[in-house]
């Protein structure tokens, strides 16, 4: 990876963390999706005692409270950066998938 270097939030978003726990047995090969892009290991991420350890913060919508009201009476939608990531990993000699892995704070 490469040395960190500072990166910026856009608004309406907000930076939650840059690890995702790999699930329980997750065995190689491991591929990282970040909303459907496929993420190079060694570049975008590396695997490390169970996590799996991004290069930069992961971005997901900040959403307050008139803003998800609105939302809920469907006056508006919402197109902030939102990202979820995936993880494809073999488990017992299965091809899995887990989906939209909870982010942990940094």
């Amino acid at each position: 990876m490469t040395p960190e270097t500072e990166f910026e939030v856009p608004k309406g978003s907000v930076a939650v963390g840059r690890r995702v726990r790999l699930p329980r047995g997750a065995e190689a090969p491991i591929k990282v999706y970040v909303n459907g892009v496929e993420q190079v290991q060694g570049e975008s991420y590396e695997v490390r005692d169970g996590m799996v350890v991004f290069s930069r913060p992961i971005l997901k919508e900040e959403v307050g409270g008139l803003r998800w009201l609105a939302m809920l009476l469907g006056l508006f939608g919402t197109y902030r950066k939102h990202e979820t990531v995936d993880v494809e990993y073999r488990l017992g000699g299965q091809v899995k998938l887990a989906s939209d892995l909870a982010v942990i704070p940094d």
